[in-house]
């Protein structure tokens, strides 16, 4: 019975979607599009590169300053920019899911459980993980 709604009344009752994001009223591709993971792990490990290389400058490598440094990049990047510098240099940014200003606490949010790594490899079926998912931020082409 649950077929003859138009409108789901419960989340198994949701029709699986063509592509990530149609759910979310986002193009199939191109600009606005969801990040795929390709560009994703690119962007992180330019990321983790420059917290590599500033770790190894300032702290002579440590894991932890590496760790926060990537997390500092991060937040400070995200609100300025629209994304930290690997997303920027792979064509991404991090947008707000309602749509405006990201904010400062989303970023926040977001990179800490970034950091703790589980969340960002959760996923749903629109390729947002779940530290996404609690800041209400998605990941998208710009």
């Amino acid at each position: 019975m649950a077929g003859q709604n138009s409108s789901p009344t419960r989340f198994g009752d949701l029709a699986p979607s063509r592509y990530p994001g149609e759910r979310l009223g986002l193009p199939e591709s191109g600009r606005g599009s969801v990040g795929r993971l390709g560009r994703r792990l690119a962007g992180v490990a330019v990321d983790w590169g420059i917290a590599v290389l500033l770790s190894v400058a300032f702290f002579r490598y440590d894991p932890v300053a590496t760790l926060v440094i990537f997390v500092a990049l991060q937040i400070v990047f995200i609100p300025t920019i629209g994304g930290s510098i690997g997303h920027r240099i792979v064509g991404l940014r991090v947008a707000r899911l309602a749509g405006g200003y990201v904010g400062l606490w989303r970023p926040i949010v977001r990179s800490v459980l970034l950091a703790i790594v589980v969340p960002a490899v959760v996923w749903d079926s629109d390729q947002r993980g779940f530290h996404d998912k609690i800041a209400g931020t998605i990941l998208i082409r710009s």
